[in-house]
């Protein structure tokens, strides 16, 4: 399978999110714009953090990405 984009937003939220998904025992792949552009000597601020996890491991992940979300 491939992998499934969960979250998508500002570096803090990710690594929040991030933390409480790898908590439950699943890797988390992350992709981040960010950091991408700043290196690339671009600086753009509409860029974001992007999240995904294996699209296997989505039914065990979705009930904390809907808590997080929840609380934010």
């Amino acid at each position: 399978m491939g992998l499934m984009k969960v979250f998508s937003g500002s570096e803090i939220l990710a690594m929040a999110l991030q933390q409480k998904i790898e908590a439950i025992g699943v890797d988390v792949v992350v992709k981040n714009n960010i950091q991408s552009a700043r290196l690339g000597g671009f600086g753009n601020t509409d860029l974001a953090v992007e999240l995904f996890v294996q699209e296997t491991e989505f039914a065990k992940v979705n009930p904390v990405i809907e808590e997080f979300r929840m609380s934010i």
